[in-house]
């Protein structure tokens, strides 16, 4: 039997946060920073985007003075780093294109 009407699109799509806290120092005390709960979730990737690219920067000018040693720990952070932010751009990218698709207005 043909299905003549295709099923509704699949609308489990994440749009906001859950509540998450950070900042306690490997559990020494309770968390003292948190991301609140509905934020929208491009919003919170752009900032996301922005945190990666400081903590590159970051990263790059400590690769700048230090040891040879230390500058191939440093390497492996900057490539962790440039990977999220990869990714990070990636999911807004996505996001950006399906808001574009004609369906999706």
């Amino acid at each position: 039997m043909t299905k003549i009407v295709p099923d509704p699109p699949h609308t489990n799509i994440l749009k906001t946060t859950a509540c998450a806290t950070f900042g306690s120092c490997e559990d020494s005390h309770d968390p003292l920073f948190s991301v609140r709960a509905g934020l929208n979730v491009e919003d919170v990737l752009i900032h996301l985007t922005i945190l990666l690219r400081s903590a590159y920067a970051t990263n790059e000018q400590a690769c700048q003075v230090v040891d040879s040693e230390t500058r191939h720990l440093l390497w492996s952070t900057r490539t962790a780093v440039d990977m999220a932010q990869g990714l990070a751009q990636a999911l807004l990218g996505g996001m950006e294109a399906d808001r574009s698709r004609p369906e999706a207005r």
